[in-house]
């Protein structure tokens, strides 16, 4: 994946450019269905918030019909689950349904919350909000980067060479799990959310330097431009031959 270089600036320009790589990760992997109701999950982070931005730009042009709502889990690895004014004004503001949700934790839920587990608490409100809402497709921003970065973690980890999956199904087929943002870098994202103006992200969850995942960040940073040019793409094709089924 060669590292391109968008018009700065104007969103809508900006928009244009970036809508290109979503409508491919859409026709690829067949990611959009006619009637689709799609939730959104939103951490209140430039990646969820585009992805929403995107979506809403893509449903006025794309030949499937499909609907859109918003899903915030508030929760960090404390167990906090204090609402945030800033983004919940902006959801607010966007005219479609959301929803914001914050787990119920028992007198018996150690703190503070393993990534594991403060992880599956997240993906279980959020699919339960979908749920209530109508969904069933729920839409994750993870984008190039991220799945680079999945590909090396789970190599280095597990012995596996697989990234995230790009769409699924999951309950029998009840939900289906998409990425638009497959194929856009993070750094096309922070120029696309500079120029959108969004909202400050909720505080950073206290023990999000500590994972796995900001060693693997690390490293790949430090390759600098041979990542850029030519091991992005290489993890992310890798990673993708890992999720395809055996022959």
């Amino acid at each position: 994946m060669s590292v391109r270089h968008p018009p700065d600036g104007d969103p809508d320009r900006l928009a244009h450019f970036l809508l290109r790589s979503v409508k491919r990760a859409v026709r690829e992997f067949a990611m959009l269905r006619d009637g689709d109701r799609v939730a959104v999950a939103i951490s209140g982070g430039k990646d969820s918030l585009s992805l929403l931005n995107l979506l809403r730009r893509l449903r006025r042009i794309y030949p499937v019909r499909f609907d859109l709502a918003a899903v915030h889990v508030r929760l960090d690895a404390q167990g906090v689950t204090t609402p945030y004014a800033p983004l919940e004004d902006w959801l607010a503001a966007q005219g479609i349904p959301y929803s914001i949700v914050g787990p119920e934790l028992g007198p018996e839920e150690p703190l503070p919350l393993s990534c594991q587990r403060c992880a599956w608490l997240r993906r279980k409100e959020i699919f339960l909000a979908a749920d209530a809402l109508g969904c069933n497709v729920v839409a994750y921003a993870h984008h190039a980067d991220d799945a680079a970065r999945t590909t090396l973690l789970n190599l280095l980890y597990t012995g596996d060479v697989r990234t995230v999956a790009p769409a699924a199904d999951y309950f029998e087929g009840r939900f289906r799990l998409i990425r638009p943002l497959f194929y856009i870098t993070e750094a096309e994202l922070a120029r696309f959310a500079q120029a959108s103006g969004y909202p400050s992200p909720p505080p950073r969850c206290p023990r999000a330097d500590d994972s796995r995942r900001r060693l693997v960040t690390d490293m790949l940073r430090q390759m600098g431009r041979d990542y850029l040019t030519q091991g992005r793409a290489n993890l992310i094709r890798a990673g993708l031959r890992g999720l395809a089924p055996a022959q």
